[in-house]
């Protein structure tokens, strides 16, 4: 499936384009590279990275043609991957897929939106005053959207779905019965960088974000678009006010968040997790399913299916009462 919100630019001849970002490498054979993907998504004619040993499994069994990774991790690869070795896995990374996606650093206005009253949507929708709707937006039936509100180009949203006012929607698929309240600022690009003295490098993110069906979001929350995978909020999960997901982030269902919890980016959630107001969860975490996590908590390391977790950095509940008295 092409990208539906950032254009491709690529195939690109492999030695060319690891040259272009001053990456060494033996001489591979002229292949063409079709994209930039993640391991999981990636297939043959990709170029994938591989960073932390974290994502051995998916290493294993990723279908990419290449990978930049280190000299360390390059024996879990399968041997269909070739490795690219690089010092700097991430930053060669970001490089690359700027090549093939140039104009996904930016975070421009969408210059094609216009007033709802001028489309084709003005006799589906009930929307309020100074509604902004940009090209090839689809809308399902019976949706509602609130006053001041933009939805940006190539946005799907299905049934029954509420859209607040003043809310910015963009890179997003969102599912049916969906609703997403006042001040909300969806699918803007995450916070990925490369610290320089000089000049920031700014990590493209090309990925999306999903809302799976009756999710609701709770007013001024946050949620960034994915990098080279996708953001997800699972069915039925409900977040409260000024919640913060960043990119790669993926929430599982029937999940309740409680005010101005943080998520860093690529944390995963499994179902029914519930979380107190004010928690932070650190980035690259797997939580588990059924796991309950306090308010003010600081998760800083993976949790188990079943926990029940508090303090910082968080810890098991009853050990947490305990050393608390």
């Amino acid at each position: 499936m092409s990208n539906p919100f950032f254009k491709n630019t690529g195939p690109y001849e492999i030695n060319n384009l690891l040259k272009s970002v001053n990456l060494d490498s033996e001489k591979f054979k002229e292949n063409f590279i079709s994209d930039v993907k993640d391991l999981s998504s990636s297939s043959e004619k990709n170029i994938t990275f591989f960073h932390s040993k974290n994502y051995s499994e998916l290493a294993k069994k990723t279908k990419a043609s290449y990978c930049i990774t280190t000299d360390k991790l390059k024996s879990i690869l399968p041997n269909t991957c070739k490795p690219i070795i690089s010092d700097l896995v991430l930053l060669h990374t970001a490089k690359i897929t700027k090549i093939f996606y140039p104009d996904s650093v930016t975070d421009d206005f969408d210059i094609t939106v216009e007033d709802i009253h001028n489309t084709q949507h003005k006799e589906k929708v009930a929307y309020g005053k100074n509604v902004l709707i940009g090209k090839n937006v689809k809308f399902g039936f019976n949706c509602r959207i609130g006053h001041n509100s933009i939805i940006e180009k190539n946005v799907i949203i299905g049934d029954e779905c509420t859209i607040g006012s003043n809310v910015i929607i963009r890179n997003s698929l969102i599912k049916n019965n969906v609703q997403i309240l006042d001040g909300c600022v969806i699918g803007k690009k995450g916070f990925g960088f490369f610290p320089d003295k000089n000049s920031n490098f700014r990590y493209p993110q090309v990925g999306i974000v999903i809302i799976e069906d009756n999710a609701e979001i709770g007013c001024y929350s946050t949620i960034d678009r994915g990098s080279l995978s996708n953001t997800i909020i699972g069915k039925n999960t409900y977040l409260d006010n000024q919640i913060h997901i960043a990119h790669n982030v993926k929430i599982g269902e029937n999940c309740i968040i409680a005010g101005q919890v943080g998520f860093a980016g690529s944390s995963t959630l499994g179902n029914n997790v519930m979380i107190g107001g004010q928690a932070g969860i650190s980035g690259h975490l797997r939580i588990g399913n059924n796991v309950k996590i306090g308010g003010g908590s600081g998760v800083i390391k993976n949790i188990p299916d079943n926990s029940k977790v508090m303090g910082y950095p968080a810890k098991d509940l009853k050990k947490f009462l305990r050393e608390n008295k």
